[in-house]
């Protein structure tokens, strides 16, 4: 500073009285030009204020044109202050009184969005119209302003609806809001959006390095954004027929299909499991060869404990245990579905055994009598039952492919059954006793097994597996009276397809066929898809009557 100041004033002990002068007087001056930068530096900007002003006044035209300029201005301005003047445009709550001020209209007041204070005095208003193509403008310009909240969700939301209005003004916000983006999810998205808006709006080069980047995701819009700049209506002239780009183009678009194509695949292995539901009729129709039409009211009754479980908890225990009902429900319903399968056997089923029409009939009877018990008691309103903390949300495994905790909880669980079930069977005496009774009931008499009892206990097994299914069930939808006849013709067609009493072609059977319904649901429609499966069922069995795993049994022995 001194060195300054002594170039600018070369003063000298010789110096005349004149050139003293002339030296305070340039200093004079330059603390007048350094006073005034600071006071510069220092005061806010009243051109931005009344640029924010002039704007916002603009929003009161009347034309749609001039207020989709000035929704344009203001998204492009970067003011905060923004925000809620758009929202109440938005939302129609953006008026404008007798002398031209225009207000946001809220609860018994109207405030002014340039000063954010409430006009005292009420006066006449009409609100500003608004019409598609200005709403259009106000979620772009919103998408733009809200890049840069505080709240990591409200970018990431705005980084989503980015992806919808690529533009070049887009492209620059998006770029200023990466640079200072700490979230790798809402990066992620942002730099997504970024290379939709650079697709159409970049030059060569970049619109080469957009297309490759938005080919490894999976995402229907970006394809048909993809779809659009193939078809090129809206680009440069000397970019419409560039055969590089449109060999980019082309390569994103065949790289998207595959993902979406294998992302279906995985979809549907997923969404196909419905093992659960048939492991119980395996047991009780596959085993004990009983056509058990209440199957699936036992379902529904396992559904029905999960859901008294959860309001025992949530009447009588503390808040912060209510994710312990699962725990509960499980073998709740279990006893509670494996001891009406031990009542009913006991008391209708064992009196028909050899006469399958007639009970096929008679617990048809009791499925209705069921379903009637649980109107009665719980109502006909289907009823919620919450997914605990630990089973809420998912994540995406492939690009477009969410897969869901509670989805992956029941799919360990079905397979946890399948094996204790398994291991019950195959290495417990009570598991000897069955196979016995079921492949020779007179002989397991003679050697001494109470045969009656096995068949009790049996049909009560797997009445309670299905009583478990229902708590799965619970998870994944509402809790009805109507819940088990929706899975009781797939378990029948499960166990009859996988072979009448085999563990394995269960497990197989409702494997194959789960998927195939899902494959055949989108081409053929939910009914008419099943009804094909129905039909290739049918014609399996003529050629294998047994099914896929045939085991010996009593039913395999009246038959041979």
């Amino acid at each position: 500073m001194r060195s300054a100041l002594a170039s600018a004033l070369p003063l000298t002990r010789m110096s005349s009285p004149v050139s003293i002068a002339e030296g305070g007087g340039r200093i004079i001056r330059l603390l007048g030009i350094a006073g005034v930068m600071l006071i510069l530096l220092t005061a806010p900007l009243p051109v931005r204020a009344d640029e924010f002003a002039t704007l916002v006044m603009g929003l009161g035209a009347e034309s749609f044109a001039e207020k989709e300029q000035a929704v344009t201005a203001l998204g492009k301005l970067g003011d905060k202050r923004a925000i809620p003047v758009l929202v109440a445009l938005q939302d129609g709550h953006l008026v404008k009184v007798a002398d031209g001020r225009v207000l946001i209209s809220e609860t018994a007041r109207l405030v002014d969005p340039v000063t954010r204070t409430a006009i005292s005095e009420m006066t006449a208003a009409d609100r500003i119209r608004v019409n598609n193509r200005l709403r259009g403008a106000i979620e772009g310009a919103l998408g733009g302003l809200t890049l840069f909240s505080a709240d990591p969700a409200t970018r990431l939301t705005a980084a989503q609806d980015a992806l919808r209005h690529p533009s070049a003004d887009e492209a620059a916000l998006l770029e200023r809001a990466i640079t200072a983006e700490r979230d790798p999810a809402v990066r992620a998205a942002m730099e997504t959006s970024l290379a939709a808006a650079r697709l159409v709006s970049g030059s060569k080069e970049e619109r080469l390095v957009a297309a490759h980047a938005l080919g490894t995701t999976t995402d229907p819009q970006i394809k048909n954004l993809l779809d659009q700049f193939r078809a090129a209506p809206d680009i440069d002239p000397e970019l419409r027929h560039d055969p590089e780009l449109r060999q980019a183009a082309d390569a994103a678009l065949t790289s998207i299909e595959n993902r979406l194509w294998l992302v279906g695949i995985a979809a549907n292995l997923f969404q196909g499991i419905r093992l659960l539901a048939a492991i119980g009729l395996a047991i009780t129709f596959g085993v004990m060869g009983v056509i058990n039409m209440a199957h699936g009211e036992m379902i529904m009754i396992g559904a029905y404990a999960a859901y008294m479980c959860q309001q025992l908890f949530r009447e009588f225990l503390p808040a912060a245990w209510i994710d312990g009902y699962l725990v509960l429900a499980v073998p709740a319903a279990f006893l509670t579905a494996g001891s009406i399968g031990v009542a009913l056997e006991r008391s209708v089923i064992r009196f028909l055994y050899g006469r399958p029409l007639e009970t096929l009939l008679a617990t048809w009877g009791v499925s209705l009598i069921l379903q009637q018990a649980v109107r009665s008691i719980f109502g006909s309103p289907n009823k919620e039952v919450a997914n605990p903390r630990w089973m809420t949300g998912g994540f995406d495994a492939i690009g477009g492919f969410t897969i869901t905790w509670n989805r992956v909880a029941i799919i360990l669980f079905c397979g946890v059954v399948l094996g204790v079930l398994a291991l019950v069977l195959n290495r417990t005496r009570f598991g000897l006793y069955v196979r016995a009774v079921t492949q020779n009931r007179d002989m397991a008499a003679v050697m001494g097994i109470r045969t009656a009892w096995v068949d009790a206990l049996t049909f009560g097994l797997g009445s309670g597996i299905a009583g478990m299914a229902g708590v799965a069930l619970s998870q994944i939808g509402n809790v009805s009276p109507n819940l088990g006849t929706i899975y009781i013709v797939d378990s029948f067609l499960v166990v009859v397809f996988g072979g009448v009493g085999s563990l394995m072609g269960t497990l197989v059977g409702a494997l194959s066929l789960g998927i195939v319904n899902k494959f055949l649901e989108p081409i053929a429609g939910a009914i008419l898809g099943k009804i094909v499966v129905l039909v290739a069922i049918i014609l399996f069995i003529q050629r294998r009557p047994r099914g896929l795993f045939a085991l010996k049994g009593r039913t395999a022995d009246a038959e041979a």
